[in-house]
């Protein structure tokens, strides 16, 4: 994604979510940012584009020896 796009997603997680929130690039993959709550990575955000549209797509795996 470019810095542009990247700097739109973030401040719409903060704004969201959590001020805390923040984005960074993947080193392999542009379809893709890295999703941190303060220090903790949390998620990945895929850009998504079907049928001339475009969308993101927050995915975040929570284990069960973290509900504990």
């Amino acid at each position: 994604m470019s810095p542009e796009e990247t700097s739109r997603v973030e401040a719409y997680l903060k704004a969201q979510l959590n001020p805390a929130i923040r984005v960074e690039s993947r080193e392999k993959t542009s379809d893709s940012l890295e999703v941190y709550l303060d220090n903790e990575f949390i998620a990945l955000l895929f850009r998504i584009e079907e049928e001339g549209e475009t969308s993101y797509q927050f995915q975040m795996t929570i284990l069960k020896e973290d509900l504990e």
